[in-house]
């Protein structure tokens, strides 16, 4: 890597102390901003039928459970999505 000498500068852009100006830059922001994903609604039953199929396998398959296993999986979604969004879920 290359280093420049002070004779390399032109005069014009030293200060009297002798070391280069450099232009003032604006701050950046560096806090990140959070990306908003929109859920539709096959998304979230996706989601539902998933947690329901993962609760019946927990379980064995054992048939007379599906709509336990369902309305169990809907509140845990919906809860998730809740604090995950910092509102309703959708």
């Amino acid at each position: 890597m290359a280093t420049r000498r002070s004779s390399d500068i032109p005069a014009s852009s030293t200060a009297r102390t002798g070391t280069p100006r450099v232009a003032a830059r604006p701050p950046q922001s560096v806090t990140p901003q959070p990306t908003r994903v929109t859920l539709t609604a096959e998304m979230r039953r996706t989601m539902i039928a998933e947690n329901a199929y993962l609760r019946a396998e927990r379980r064995g398959f054992a048939p007379g459970h599906e709509t336990e296993d369902w309305l169990a999986a809907e509140a845990e979604i919906g809860a998730l999505l809740k604090v995950s969004h910092g509102g309703s879920p959708q």
